[in-house]
């Protein structure tokens, strides 16, 4: 996992009709959440509500959102930018949702599954890196985003992000054959 502290990986990334955006767009902002996401994982899709809404949320208090896609699409086709597009306009996803075609920002954050997220401070040094909260598929409990939640509102209001962050859980990021990451060996 990408340690705390680290400071937050530069990027440049176009989102589905070309645009190109990058963490330096948002100079300024109080906290930045950077998510990996993408259409087909079943983990995603059981989530991707409460991530519109904390895009709409936390829009307003001068926090950052990005989402980043990272699968393979030439081998998940439901991952394209094309799907990438109809699936923000489809959960009104009010932040970029952005395509890493060469995989190079989800090695650099150290992203190893959809969905995974990562909170940055106004510094854009990494405070939390982990799960959005205990709900998964079928276990019964509420989608509420409690965890990345509670590491943004930490920020917001100047005090530690909690100790005992869990990890993500979720589908493996869909690498190209050949260009897995070699902190998985």
């Amino acid at each position: 996992m990408l340690a705390l502290g680290t400071e937050a990986p530069q990027f440049s990334l176009p989102d589905p009709d070309g645009k190109v955006w990058s963490i330096d767009d948002a100079a300024g902002a109080d906290a930045y959440l950077i998510m990996f996401i993408c259409n087909h994982c079943p983990f995603v899709k059981h989530v991707r509500k409460e991530l519109a809404r904390l895009g709409d949320d936390y829009r307003s208090r001068n926090v950052a959102v990005f989402a980043i896609n990272s699968n393979d699409f030439e081998a998940q086709p439901a991952d394209s930018p094309p799907k990438m597009k109809e699936e923000a306009k489809a959960w009104n996803y009010g932040f970029p949702y952005l395509v890493d075609r060469d995989q190079s920002v989800a090695k650099a954050f150290r992203a190893a599954c959809t969905p995974d997220f990562f909170v940055f401070d106004d510094a854009r040094r990494l405070v939390y890196r982990g799960q959005l909260d205990a709900s998964r598929p079928n276990n019964g409990k509420p989608v509420t985003g409690g965890d990345v939640r509670a590491a943004l509102d930490a920020v917001l209001d100047g005090k530690p992000v909690r100790d005992g962050q869990t990890p993500s859980l979720g589908c493996n990021i869909k690498w190209r054959r050949g260009n897995e990451p070699d902190y998985f060996s």
